[in-house]
């Protein structure tokens, strides 16, 4: 997912990928985790389900937060939190616990420690 319009200006739905394996999730300015969370449970953790991923690889991203100066797409920590949870319930599901994160950013560095927290917290939990 991701907001748009903002910079690069791709990423629309249609924009699928060679093998039809991109899903791209659009979300506008002020979205927050609700919707966001909505985002995910019918539109992507389905897709990724079908595929049955030997492997889930995270780009980790938190340039969403509502406290960071990029975008503006207001989501607080404990929606990275959820989102890790739920893509760690996929990787148990479907790839045998196989997650890779890899850390991409954010501007706001109170933000950035506590969201990084919160997503490494969970993997922690999780055993990863």
């Amino acid at each position: 997912s991701h907001q748009m319009p903002l910079y690069p200006g791709s990423g629309s739905p249609s924009e699928t990928g060679a093998h039809g394996q991109i899903v791209n999730v659009p979300l506008r300015e002020g979205t927050g985790g609700g919707p966001m969370r909505e985002a995910y449970e019918t539109r992507i953790f389905p897709r990724i389900a079908a595929w049955q991923p030997d492997l889930i690889l995270i780009s980790a991203g938190f340039d969403a937060h509502e406290a960071d100066p990029l975008a503006g797409l207001d989501w607080q920590t404990e929606d990275y939190a959820w989102l890790t949870r739920r893509i760690c319930d996929l990787a148990d599901a479907h790839c045998a616990g196989r997650v890779v994160s890899c850390l991409e950013g954010g501007y706001d560095l109170p933000a950035l420690t506590a969201s990084v927290a919160a997503h490494l917290g969970v993997l922690e939990e999780r055993g990863r």
